[in-house]
């Protein structure tokens, strides 16, 4: 049998562990929204034959969030309706994923309403999903309408509902490109699907007609442009399927190139803050999502509601004549009337009877044909020629400057800044590298249409005919063994898939310890309405003295079972997940719902006493992620109950459990907890130092001894969790100063921690600066949130959607290396911001410390292209080349644009001094002395500028390939 055309048939929801968007675990009201998890799937999860699907999908295909209802359908209510609509993922090796969703109310299950206290009669967000890797959305919809209307019909179905699901995933195979047409029926519904031919344009099963419907032509160009430069684009609308098939068009509309980017048409909203990421991407956002407080510097706004594209940056427009002829096309197909009303209705030839049969029809895939041609035409007109000018080298494959040149003499005109950057994205570099690579065996339609175009023939005869009917392939429908019988199934609510013994007695465990947590919650918060009613009401007839041995038996019952959970945590095997085992989940559970906090006290005294046993305290890298989220979760729940005992025993604990990194160096727990706002307020290390002086007072010792013992290992501590240098040393001086150290103690404190600093600096980087937003994997958020309102949160609801994300804008592609030089100025700036909005607690700081600590960012706009190399001239520098420091604190910068900007960041609003201008391609190098600036570049030439006049004194050429190093030696 041949691979399936359906590879998954998902339902995602409300789960078994409810948590808030925000990570806060339960149930917490109707108009609050909670992450979605996968609730059912087939094939299931303990197939061997296939993969999981992609982890990030729940959160993908329901963006919200899932929201609790008092009510489900409603026939007079349009916002109850079911919502159809699709949305593609992107996985590591850039294969896309296609999905098509129905979003519906459905009612909460009983179990998951009784374990969490949600009112009966609740309805809650569920999506079914249909999942491929072909791009048949047509088919994908219609199949699934077609289960959905099965499971909500009157007359009912002849066959269980997951029966036809699984026959229907199984039995359906993916048809030969232009030879199968494959026929198969959902109960008495016959769908088709098939696949043109492979020799032809790449599948497109989207229709182009809501992109020309919600764009003018001038915004369609101008859109298409940005696409084809790779800038950042963000599509806004009110409508899950126009961002999706809007972002689908324009992937196809740029063929044969391909986008090489970020590709999310449907980002959930919580991933919103990257939007701000500096690497080109093209996102879909739901318009009711708010932006007010990203910076968008640079990003494409695409409104397809109201035809509006906003950008802080220009585009710059395709130049003639191919700008006149891409209009005129695109005006022809889809104003035919207006085009042709001065015209003659026979004997006319030209390029309007291109479309004479498409006039006076509504649009079809006729007219998608049509205006893929107009682009593909578009391509060959830009690149005429272009085939000379590839070189398989070692160094380069295709020589742009000559094609500029060639360009400029054939139409008169200079070197346009849209084909200058055009030439020199990753789509067009993919482009020439699949051309000159001996394994690259697509047919290429630009060029057969060049030699279409060259031989006066007509366009569309470069795509393979369409004269032999495919062949029809019935899937018959199976035998249920009941239709006999005239027996019928119907349902209320989308049903749950059978599941197995152990899936059972998972959601069992999981529910039930929810359930739990909530009754302990309810009969110890004195608050709660829940020890009024019921069975709770025994205890408040209890003594004092039995409640004391209620609790006590309490205590120990939670920490026998964290003492077993502790345990089984790490003997799990090397094929086990501990993040998402059935340990890690109910360890976590007995500490986040815990309202007197024994179970995150007990918890930290587990590990203490396993460590004191004799355990050696090493974990798999697996073992340390969940014991480091754990962990984290203890201390922001101690920090919330002002448990300082939870606090430091963590944080000793901490100092001990470690991995072993690639170079076989420990790397402790404790270096991952900086986040962790505690850390940098002096009165819990003055209380924590208390706690060591009176843990260790001994009379035998020498005081000042004891003291300068117990602040080196307060010093330890801090520079374990790698605390800034100037924070570290202003509180060991305050404790010392107050315990009256003497100067010859002093010293040898400030020699200790700058050593230990030193050492870990110069291993694991510096960790200084905080920043203010962390994720599960520890990455921080492009958007920093305000730190006044910073607090510790458990890990992140939505942290597989942003690993998910992270890891597109991450990709380790050798392709993408200009990219990781912005990925790494936007990390630095987002951690320089949270250092400049600073934290309540720097309050406490020396003014040294505090103006040591101080940042001062800016963003410096001029560049069109993007920055590419960067000068600065330091008062160092400049002092020991040329003895001069006029020059000191500037820097020069050089970008894809081709120009040269020189900038002084102490003349606030008007930073740039000066531009200039001379290179023809991207200016990859850059040094200066006293009087001369020295500029290389991808037009093989080096440029010598008078710093001072700005004008340029000599051009250097010699050079056969881009110039990447360029330096000044005075004297």
């Amino acid at each position: 049998m041949a691979a399936g055309i359906f590879e998954y048939f998902v339902v995602c929801g409300l789960g078994p562990e409810i948590r808030t968007l925000d990570g806060d675990k339960g149930f917490h009201g109707t108009r609050i929204l909670y992450m979605p998890a996968l609730l059912d799937q087939f094939p299931p999860s303990d197939h061997s034959l296939y993969p999981s699907p992609p982890p990030q999908l729940s959160t993908c295909v329901l963006p919200a969030g899932v929201e609790v209802y008092s009510s489900g359908f409603d026939s007079n209510d349009p916002s109850t309706f079911p919502r159809s609509y699709p949305i593609v993922l992107t996985e590591g090796d850039g294969s896309k994923i296609y999905v098509s969703c129905i979003a519906c109310r459905d009612p909460v299950s009983e179990d998951i309403a009784e374990a969490y206290r949600i009112p009966p009669n609740s309805f809650a967000d569920k999506c079914i999903c249909l999942v491929s890797h072909s791009p048949c959305f047509r088919v994908l919809r219609n199949a699934l309408e077609e289960i959905y209307a099965l499971c909500f019909s009157d007359a009912g179905s002849s066959k269980p509902l997951w029966e036809a699901i699984a026959y229907m995933v199984t039995n359906v195979p993916l048809p030969t490109p232009g030879k199968d047409r494959v026929l198969f029926s959902i109960e008495n519904c016959l769908l088709s699907i098939e696949a043109p031919p492979k020799d032809g344009l790449p599948h497109a099963d989207v229709s182009f007609q809501p992109l020309v419907q919600c764009l003018d032509i001038d915004n369609f160009i101008k859109l298409f442009t940005a696409v084809l430069l790779e800038r950042r684009i963000l599509l806004r609308s009110n409508k899950y399927s126009l961002l999706t098939l809007v972002s689908e068009a324009l992937c196809h509309l740029i063929y044969p190139f391909r986008w090489q980017h970020v590709y999310i048409p449907l980002i959930f909203f919580s991933g919103v803050d990257y939007i701000d990421a500096p690497t080109p991407y093209m996102m879909g956002l739901h318009s009711g999502v708010d932006t007010s407080g990203l910076t968008m510097d640079g990003v494409v706004v695409v409104d397809l509601e109201y035809n509006r594209i906003t950008t802080s940056e220009e585009i710059p427009p395709i130049p003639e004549p191919e700008l006149s002829l891409l209009r005129d096309e695109m005006t022809k197909l889809l104003h035919p009337s207006v085009v042709g009303i001065d015209l003659m209705t026979a004997g006319l030839g030209g390029s309007y009877e291109y479309y004479p049969k498409l006039g006076g029809k509504p649009w079809g895939e006729d007219h998608d044909l049509q205006l893929r041609l107009i682009f593909l035409k578009f391509f060959a007109s830009l690149l005429g020629g272009y085939r000379n000018f590839l070189e398989n080298t070692a160094t380069y494959a295709f020589n742009v400057e000559a094609f500029l040149r060639k360009r400029s003499r054939s139409t008169n005109q200079p070197s346009d800044p849209m084909i200058t950057q055009f030439l020199n994205t990753q789509g067009f570099l993919d482009y020439v590298e699949r051309g000159t690579s001996p394994d690259e065996n697509n047919v290429n339609l630009l060029d057969k249409l060049q030699d279409a175009i060259g031989r006066g023939q007509n366009p569309i005869s470069i795509f393979p005919s369409s004269l032999m009917e495919p062949e029809i392939i019935t899937i018959s429908d199976s035998d249920t063994g009941t239709s006999g019988s005239g027996a019928k199934y119907t349902y209320d609510r989308f049903p749950s898939n059978i599941r197995s013994e152990e899936e059972e007695e998972k959601r069992k465990q999981i529910l039930a310890v929810a359930s739990g947590a909530f009754d302990y919650s309810g009969r110890h918060s004195p608050r709660s309405p829940s020890v009024l009613v019921g069975k709770d009401a025994k205890v408040d007839a209890l003594s004092p003295m039995e409640r004391a041995a209620e609790r006590e038996r309490m205590v120990l019952d939670i920490k026998v079972k964290l003492q077993g959970l502790w345990l089984r945590l790490l003997k799990l095997g090397a094929t086990d997940d501990p993040l998402s085992s059935f340990e890690h989940g109910t360890i976590s559970a007995l500490i986040e719902f815990d309202a007197e906090g024994i179970g995150g006290s007990g918890f930290v005294e587990c590990i203490r006493e396993h460590i004191n046993s004799g355990w050696h305290c090493q974990l798999t890298d697996e073992q340390f992620i969940a014991v480091k989220e754990l962990l984290k979760t203890a201390i922001g729940r101690a920090i919330s109950r002002n448990d300082v005992v939870t606090i430091r025993d963590a944080l000793e604990v901490s100092a001990e459990i470690y991995k072993k990194d690639a170079n076989n160096v420990p790397d402790y727990i404790q270096r991952h907890l900086l986040s962790i706002s505690i850390w940098e307020e002096l009165r819990f290390w003055e209380g924590y130092f208390d706690h060591l002086m009176d843990r260790s007072s001994s009379s035998s010792v020498n005081y000042a001894t004891q003291v300068s013992s117990q602040l080196i290992v307060v010093a330890s501590h801090m520079a374990g969790l790698g605390l800034p240098d100037a924070d570290a040393w202003y509180m060991i001086e305050t404790i010392a100063e107050r315990q009256k150290v003497g100067f010859k103690q002093f010293i040898k404190l400030r020699g200790f921690l700058s050593h230990v600093q030193q050492v870990r600096i110069g291993y694991w980087g510096n960790s200084s600066i905080k920043a203010p937003s962390v994720s599960s994997q520890g990455l921080p958020s492009p958007s920093p949130k305000d730190a006044a309102n910073e607090k510790y949160q458990p890990a992140e609801a939505s942290g597989v959607g942003r690993s998910w994300v992270q890891s597109m804008f991450s990709k380790d592609n050798a392709s993408r290396a200009n990219s990781f030089g912005r990925v790494r100025k936007w990390t630095s700036d987002s951690g320089a911001s949270a250092a400049e909005n600073g934290n309540p607690h720097r309050q406490e700081l020396s003014s040294a410390a505090q103006k040591k600590l101080q940042t001062s960012v800016r963003t410096l706009r001029g560049h069109t292209g993007a920055i590419t190399a960067l000068h600065c001239v330091t008062r160092r520098e400049v002092w020991d080349l040329v003895g001069d420091r006029e020059d000191a604190g500037f820097f020069i910068s050089g970008s894809t644009d081709c120009l040269v900007k020189i900038w002084d960041p102490s003349l606030r609003g008007s930073e740039l001094r000066g531009t200039l201008k001379g290179h023809t391609g991207t200016v990859r190098a850059i040094s200066s002395d006293r009087g001369k600036i020295v500029s290389g570049s991808d037009d093989h030439s080096v440029i010598v500028w008078d710093k001072q006049t700005y004008r340029l004194l000599e051009e250097l050429k010699g050079h056969d390939a881009q110039v990447s190093c360029v330096r000044m030696l005075s004297g």
